[in-house]
Parts: structure tokens; sequence; C-alpha cells
């Protein structure tokens, strides 16, 4: 049986995911307006990738017998100064989702929820390697904030290399198989 303290945290990050989702079709958005269709598709993927982490939750509430609440969202930050900030904002707000993450599992294992524990190594990982993208964009993004041609290359050739990860949960909603 799922943890009554873990059911209510982890409702609250389904709204953590879906505000960071809403965060980052703002940051495409703002690249789409400067005709930077490389480093719009990637914050639309990124996007995409958060609303999926929101409905692996849900799943898990669901597969769990536990009662799903989504909460509400704040509007995003739509308007930047220029391409710096926006991934300045992404990384912040990829460290803030680790340690709501690492939250998580602290309530699990403090609650002896061992199926929730397990549940949560896999964002755990995911979040390595979310703070470690931002990072190295932020890093990109600010040595070549005068040469967008630049900064669309890394991230083409950066999204060439992407693949599906097969140990993720499923999320609610998505086909099988």
């Amino acid at each position: 049986m799922v943890s009554p303290r873990f059911v209510e945290a982890l409702n609250a990050q389904i709204g953590n995911e879906f505000s960071a989702h809403h965060q980052y079709v703002a940051c495409a958005v703002h690249f789409d307006d400067l005709t930077m269709p490389q480093m719009a598709g990637f914050f639309y993927r990124q996007a995409l990738e958060e609303r999926d982490h929101a409905m692996m939750m849900v799943q898990y509430l669901l597969d769990t017998d536990s009662q799903v609440d989504i909460p509400g969202v704040e509007a995003p930050v739509c308007r930047f100064p220029d391409v710096v900030a926006p991934v300045q904002l992404a990384l912040d707000q990829e460290k803030r989702v680790t340690e709501q993450i690492n939250g998580l599992l602290r309530i699990a294992r403090e609650e002896f929820d061992f199926a929730s524990e397990q549940f949560m190594q896999w964002f755990i990982k995911e979040q390595v390697e979310e703070v470690a993208t931002m990072t190295d964009l932020l890093a990109i993004v600010t040595r070549n904030a005068g040469d967008l041609e630049d900064i669309e290359g890394y991230v083409e050739r950066e999204a060439a290399a992407e693949g599906a990860d097969p140990t993720a949960p499923r999320a609610a909603g998505a086909a099988e198989g």
C-alpha cells in the first residue's frame, strides 16, 4: 500500500511537472519567435517530456489504487531579454525539480514505502541527465550568445544523439507496446 503522505506529495509533484511543461512551452515560443527552430524544438520536446513525467506519476497512482488530484499551475515566465535567460531559468527549474524528486524519495523511505521508493529511482536518474543537459546548454548559449547559428548547430547535433529510454515508467494515456 502506498503511503498517504507519499500520495499527497506525488500529487503535488504532478502539478510541478505540469508547471515545468508550461514553462518549457513558453521557452520554446521565445525561441520560435527568434526564428531558432532547433532551440524551439528542443524546448518543445522538453515540454512533452515534463508532461510525460506528470502522466507517469498519474499512472503510478492509478496502478496503486491511490487518489489522483491534478493541481492547478501558475502562469509561466513568457518574456525573456535574450537567448541566455530562458536556458538559465530552465537550469534553475531542473535543479528545483531535482530537490523535489529527492524529497519524494525521502518520504518514501521514511514511510517504508518500498514500491514508491523503487518508482522514484528512474526519476532520480532522469534528473541527473536533465541538470547535465541544461548545464551544458547554458555554457554553449552563454559562450555563443552572439552567434545564433552556432547555438542552433550544437542543439541539432545533440538532438540527433537522443533516443527513447526503454526503462521509463509508462505514462497514463500512452499506447502500450
